[in-house]
């Protein structure tokens, strides 16, 4: 299957300071990634090396089969809708339609103008007086129409109340299945991203923790829960993730007795929290005394 995205030892620096380092992913086509990690970790500066916003300090990156910002065809083909969902206020939302079709050369004003009646803006209301929900559906509508093959998503949902981020992400959906688009969505929120990922990628410590379709994700983890001597009887080949008290986050391929299946916040917070440093290590050497 044809990756969106491949990069293989990314990295971008900032001076001294490293913001992505050792970054190796491959990402399918077809599949809406959740992109994850705390502030600082370099979530969005993989987003800027994706859109071609920004040059790698090392490795490499392709994106559609091509360096990113390669051609002005190439930037046709990607979506960016930043976290505060950029637009002009000054602009109604005509303008905005209007400024579209001239910028971009697949625009599909049918779908635009369907997506405006749905969500029932006025094409005479200036952008600036458009409540957040809004100038986040006027953001998505013209990323959408744009017609491209990728669209890169970052915490597009982050300022808005529980109904405009359902309305959105909802939308979301709608137009992965109309059309055919691959999404990379950098959230915080775990469950927006539970509801309408498929694939995953955990970023800490500006490197990669963990990468990779969520189903077979979470069918490879398991939660322990009990006294620290029988966390000593694992299958072998088993990777303790986390532990704490007396509950510990495993990877394995083999089903352990009493274990219970992890969810996805369960799995995002296993991951980070090793990154942070704790990784359950004197936990395991103490019960395996």
């Amino acid at each position: 299957m044809t990756a969106v995205i491949e990069t293989q030892a990314l990295g971008k620096r900032y001076g001294h300071v490293t913001a992505l380092t050792d970054c190796t992913l491959s990402i399918p086509e077809g599949r809406v990634v959740g992109l994850v990690g705390p502030n600082g970790a370099g979530k969005s500066t993989l987003l800027g090396l994706v859109c071609g916003l920004i040059a790698p300090s090392a490795g490499s990156i392709a994106v559609l089969g091509n360096p990113p910002a390669a051609s002005a065809a190439q930037l046709a083909r990607v979506g960016f809708v930043a976290q505060d969902a950029p637009i002009y206020g000054s602009l109604t939302v005509a303008d905005h339609l209007r400024l579209g079709a001239r910028l971009n050369p697949r625009w599909d004003a049918a779908l635009a103008e369907r997506r405006i009646r749905q969500r029932n803006l006025d094409p005479r209301q200036k952008a600036g007086r458009l409540s957040g929900g809004q100038r986040a559906q006027l953001a998505l509508t013209i990323a959408a129409a744009k017609r491209a093959d990728l669209l890169i998503l970052d915490e597009p949902v982050a300022a808005l109340d529980p109904l405009a981020r359902r309305a959105f992400l909802q939308d979301l959906l709608d137009f992965v299945g109309e059309l055919g688009v691959s999404v990379v969505l950098s959230s915080h929120l775990l469950g927006d991203l539970e509801r309408v990922c498929d694939h995953l990628i955990v970023l800490a410590s500006a490197r990669v923790q963990l990468s990779g379709d969520v189903a077979q994700l979470l069918g490879e983890h398991q939660r322990l829960t009990g006294t620290l001597p029988g966390f000593d009887r694992l299958p072998a080949g088993t990777e303790i993730i986390h532990a704490e008290q007396n509950t510990m986050v495993v990877r394995t391929t083999t089903p352990i007795d009493g274990a219970d299946r992890v969810d996805l916040e369960d799995l995002v917070l296993a991951y980070l929290t090793r990154a942070a440093g704790f990784d359950g290590a004197p936990m395991l050497a103490e019960a395996q005394r």
